[in-house]
């Protein structure tokens, strides 16, 4: 399975959350809401999840190995860090 795009959005924030992104997969299968958050050691990817009736979360979607995880964390990850690049400076 390939990563075929990926599409970050900047959130302003006071929270730890720093953008949002959407990915896919194959030019056939898509993944809305992943959560880029600011973490102690850095940036971190946060699947889609939805809340459950005893309050916790749960994920909607997610990857079952590591290496696909990495494998999407590293490609939104440096999507995000591509559009700070991009985003004009104020002088």
């Amino acid at each position: 399975m390939k990563i075929t795009d990926v599409r970050v959005k900047h959130v302003e924030s006071d929270s730890r959350l720093r953008g949002v992104a959407t990915i896919t997969f194959d030019d056939s299968f898509v993944v809305h809401d992943i959560r880029i958050i600011e973490g102690e050691n850095g940036l971190f990817v946060a699947m889609p999840s939805k809340k459950t009736a005893s309050g916790g979360f749960r994920d909607i979607a997610h990857p079952i190995h590591g290496d696909m995880r990495k494998m999407i964390e590293d490609a939104i990850v440096e999507a995000y860090n591509q559009l700070d690049k991009e985003a004009p400076t104020e002088e």
